[in-house]
């Protein structure tokens, strides 16, 4: 079994210097069948564990961090305040079997739901049906593009709804975000965040919710860390599983603040496999931030 080989990687890789965290992670990729990238960032440190971080891997429901920024953003611009009542539409529903607490409770749709719950769901549930309600907000994807990009965030790129993701299995390569960026992104928000404290704190709880799993880089932490962070996953269609991602905020025992993120394209590996991968790479990364210099 795969997770037995990431195992004897990670103690062979314990005994390597610090200052080998690229061929650490370069040994656990070589392990996994997909293809891995990676990027990650700690303030005043040399920490580098760049792995394809320039690729473009399609980000599945990891643009729904940026997506609860973006409307939050707007409710600080006095467009909305977070205790409104939104109307869920029919047109918001998304595809039976595509996950969405709110349209299993709500399978008519036609119901006014307030707008913090909206971005609840989506972020620290990952509801597709929420999602897509707050990027009709929003004004689309077009919209969601344009707000990133006045962050200055240069390799983030969104095209699809939920929706349109769920009808072609290709159209999710059209919706990507390169490590690199995603980095600079979660540095955004832990170091000089858009938002009010009071919003980006709102943000930071949704972040640590059960939809964004315990199985990724939180499984190769300490129990005791705290994770902010947002996952993202495919359909497996014919033994394949187009993207399994997850990008996390990472308080360090000093107070420090780690952002990571890892991106797994076109995977043949088990479930259980793509999580062992991603939590193997999150241990290392934590382990060298943490080394002794």
């Amino acid at each position: 079994m795969r997770v037995a080989t990431l195992i004897a990687v990670l103690a062979l890789a314990t005994t390597l210097p610090a200052q080998t965290l690229q061929q650490k992670l370069a040994k656990i990729a070589a392990s996994a069948n997909e293809t891995v990238s990676v990027a990650c960032a700690l303030p005043n440190s040399t920490l580098n564990c760049d792995l394809n971080p320039d690729g473009h891997p399609p980000m599945q429901s990891v643009f729904k961090l940026p997506l609860g920024v973006a409307m939050l953003h707007l409710v600080e611009q006095g467009n909305f305040t977070l205790d409104q009542p939104i109307r869920f539409l029919p047109s918001d529903r998304i595809q039976p079997g595509s996950y969405s607490p709110l349209q299993d409770k709500y399978p008519d749709a036609n119901v006014d739901v307030p707008l913090r719950e909206l971005i609840r769901l989506s972020v620290y549930l990952s509801d597709n049906a929420a999602a897509d309600t707050l990027l009709r907000l929003l004004g689309g994807t077009a919209a969601l593009q344009k707000y990133m990009d006045t962050l200055g965030i240069q390799g983030f790129h969104i095209e699809d709804t939920e929706y349109s993701l769920h009808t072609d299995a290709q159209f999710q390569f059209r919706n990507w975000f390169t490590p690199r960026a995603a980095v600079s992104f979660l540095r955004l928000l832990a170091d000089n965040s858009p938002l009010t404290p009071e919003h980006t704190q709102l943000l930071f709880s949704f972040m640590q919710g059960p939809g964004n799993g315990t199985g990724r880089i939180k499984a190769g932490l300490p129990a005791d860390t705290v994770v902010r962070h947002k996952s993202g996953t495919s359909d497996t269609v014919i033994g394949v599983t187009y993207a399994m991602n997850d990008i996390a905020l990472i308080t360090l025992p000093d107070g420090r603040t780690l952002a990571l993120a890892v991106f797994l394209t076109n995977s043949t590996d088990s479930q259980k496999d793509r999580e062992a991968t991603i939590a193997a790479i999150a241990k290392a990364v934590y382990e060298a931030a943490i080394a002794p210099k």
